[in-house]
């Protein structure tokens, strides 16, 4: 009986090691963000978290929205 030589035709290593070439989004001009960070009672965050679930949207993107409408509201 012959032995194999013990290859298996795998490599070592993680998936990600060949990770594919950029995407357009890697390549899209990105604008520069600053974290924000900002206490809320509980209750306010009970709204907040209550609102986002019912509407399907993160809190994120609700406090982003809310920023994006001051400009509208301050003409």
């Amino acid at each position: 009986m012959k032995m194999s030589s013990g290859k298996l035709g795998m490599k070592a290593g993680r998936p990600s090691a060949a990770k594919a070439g950029p995407t357009l989004s890697d390549l899209a001009d990105k604008a520069a963000t600053v974290r924000v960070n900002f206490d809320l009672d509980r209750a306010e965050h009970t709204k907040l978290k209550i609102y986002a679930a019912k509407t399907g949207r993160s809190i994120t993107d609700i406090l982003r929205e809310l920023v994006r409408s001051l400009d509208e509201k301050s003409d």
